[in-house]
């Protein structure tokens, strides 16, 4: 059974880069989420900055799994755990160098074609107090 990484409750699966955005069905994109904290107010389907928290601490994590500057399939596949047929998919369009696949193209793919930083995070936090602050 699937427990909530945060109140070890029964858990769902979570997306973290939603598949609508772009992301894969592999191990590292899920997170465990219960009911409250994956559908609640403040879990990732209804709080942008949750969502967004989640996608960043992905982001960072891969950086820090993927050390090299470029990766061959197979290494990638056994790094990543990620089946064939899947990492075909996320490399189809990526650029093949002699020295293999960039590690910040791979990233970027993984990530829904799509970089997230910390100053994101800050700007949606500080949008939402000024808007709270018009109500």
């Amino acid at each position: 059974m699937l427990l909530c990484e945060i109140c070890n409750a029964p858990a769902d699966i979570h997306h973290i880069v939603h598949r609508s955005e772009g992301g894969f069905d592999i191990e590292i994109n899920y997170k465990y989420l219960c009911p409250e904290h994956h559908r609640g107010k403040y879990g990732p389907h209804h709080s942008k900055e949750t969502d967004l928290r989640y996608k960043i601490d992905l982001q960072n994590k891969l950086y820090e799994i993927l050390t090299k500057d470029y990766y061959y399939f197979k290494e990638l596949s056994k790094t990543l755990n990620i089946q064939n047929n899947t990492l075909k998919r996320i490399t189809k369009d990526l650029k093949l160098y002699k020295e293999g696949y960039k590690k910040s193209d791979i990233i970027f793919r993984i990530m829904g074609n799509k970089f997230y930083t910390e100053e994101m995070l800050v700007n949606l936090t500080l949008d939402n107090l000024i808007k709270n602050m018009h109500l």
